[in-house]
């Protein structure tokens, strides 16, 4: 039985630590608030897009390539690039990202909305509808 303790408190101790280390894996960066307005919800060659993920993504390509910025529309340091926007739509896509709410209202709408960015993952909510 004095065996099994040291082994146990050292799992315990390793656990905590590996939960430790997943937490500043994916540690918050940072945020931004952004308006997905009409011109948001069309490709910049015009076609009308299909989902939550690819507006969001048009509205950073809007920011940060073309130049056309809602009002409501705040900077960013993660999605300057094509192949940042590229993860951005990847992570967008993924469970947890977005509930269907907000896909919705994004689909259906013009909503204010806030991405939270971490490391490996993105979270949308609506702030106005």
């Amino acid at each position: 039985m004095s065996k099994a303790r040291p082994f146990t408190v050292a799992g315990l101790l390793l656990a905590s630590l590996l939960g430790t280390g997943t937490t500043n894996a994916d540690e918050m960066l940072g945020s931004y608030v952004a308006r997905i307005s009409h011109r948001d919800h069309f490709a910049s060659d015009g076609y009308a897009l299909g989902n939550a993920a690819q507006m969001v993504r048009q509205d950073r390509a809007n920011w940060h390539k073309f130049r056309r910025r809602d009002s409501d529309d705040e900077n960013d340091v993660w999605f300057r690039t094509n192949g940042q926007r590229t993860e951005l739509q990847r992570m967008l896509e993924r469970s947890g990202a977005m509930n269907g709410s907000t896909r919705r209202a994004i689909v259906n709408g013009e909503p204010l909305i806030q991405v939270d960015v971490y490391t490996n993952r993105v979270r949308v909510s609506i702030l106005e509808d």
